[in-house]
Parts: C-alpha cells; structure tokens; sequence
C-alpha cells in the first residue's frame, strides 16, 4: 500500500534529509493498531481484520509551522502466539507505539506485563515509547492518566522515555499529538545518545 516518501522539511543534523523515522507499533489484539495506523495513512477509518503477521506504511506527519516528517510505521500483530516476534521487528527500532483498548479495563493488567517484557529487552533499552489510549470514543473509556497508571509507567527503566496520549482511531482525535510528543522524544534520545558517544 505505501505510497512513495513524501519530501520532509530540513531535518536536524543529526537526522539526514529523507531519512524516515523506524517505529514499530505493538500492543495486544483488539486494541486498534491496524485502523490507528490507517487512519494516520489515509484520514480515515478503515475497520481492519485481525492481523495475522504485520502491515507496514509510510506515513508523513505535519508538525508544527511548514515541518513535517516521514515515518516508516510497522504494525505487528498482537494475538498471544505472535507477541514472541515483536522483538524482531523492534531491534534497532527508533520508537514504539503501544497501543491499549481504554474500554477494556481487564486486560490492562494483560497489557502492563507484555509492555514491561518488551521494554527490557537489551535491544530496546532507551527507546521511547508512546501509549496511545485508543477507544476515547466508547462509553466507559479510562482517561490517559488511569492507563498510565495501571501501565505502571514510572516502573520503566529510567533511560526510558514515555508518554500517554488519549485517542482514537475513528475520528483521529489526539494521533497528531501523540506522534508529535514521540518525535520530540527520538530527537531527545539522539540528541542524548549523540552527547554520550562524545564524552568517551
């Protein structure tokens, strides 16, 4: 499906021009990484069938003023059989997107342990994570804070920077912010990575 790369803006030094930012979309299933990811490609919502292996898309994100930034956005399949292979597609990933179903309070618990074993991996020590609280639209639907809370966020390692964004896949609320707090946060990481790599 992915369209060719849009042209993005001038991008940081240490960002070189065209290059698309890795992020790699997980979570358990059912909880609406398909259709976030094609609201995101096509501003709309397209119900998706489960995913049995992965999607991926190139997406271009506007951020603030005339910028804007290409994502290269892989979305793995959540059933309990394929969370095994996440790491593979995680390794030497620049951020990840958790996703959680807010309606559907009973399997954060669920979601707490697979976001945890995932962000301990020594591949992904360090790389942001963004929660997107999807399902804002549905009766009954935790506020981003609560998510954050049974997540138990402030248990991730330390070097690991995260946020919690509220959304929804079928009217986009809260995806452009999210994304931008994601892409704040890879610049953030490079930029720290890029000032550790100097002082050895």
């Amino acid at each position: 499906m992915g369209n060719q790369l849009a042209e993005i803006a001038p991008a940081p030094p240490f960002l070189p021009h065209f290059q698309a930012l890795h992020v790699v979309v997980i979570g358990l299933d059912a909880a609406g990484k398909t259709s976030l990811l094609y609201r995101l490609k096509f501003k709309e919502f397209v119900k998706s069938a489960p995913t049995k292996g992965f999607n991926m898309e190139k997406i271009r994100v506007p951020l603030a003023g005339s910028r804007a930034i290409a994502f290269q956005v892989w979305d793995v399949g959540g059933q309990e059989k394929l969370r095994p292979l996440w790491k593979s597609y995680t390794r030497r990933t620049d951020g990840l997107v958790f996703v959680v179903d807010s309606a559907e309070g009973e399997r954060l618990e669920e979601a707490r342990v697979e976001l945890h074993r995932i962000t301990r991996t020594s591949e992904n020590q360090g790389v942001p994570v963004l929660i997107l609280a999807n399902k804002q639209d549905l009766p009954g639907a935790l506020a981003a804070s609560e998510v954050e809370k049974l997540l138990a966020l402030h248990e991730l390692s330390a070097s690991t920077l995260s946020c919690t964004q509220a959304c929804s896949a079928v009217d986009g609320l809260g995806l452009q912010q999210g994304l931008e707090k994601l892409y704040e946060m890879i610049l953030k990481r490079k930029k720290m990575l890029r000032h550790s790599k100097k002082r050895r």
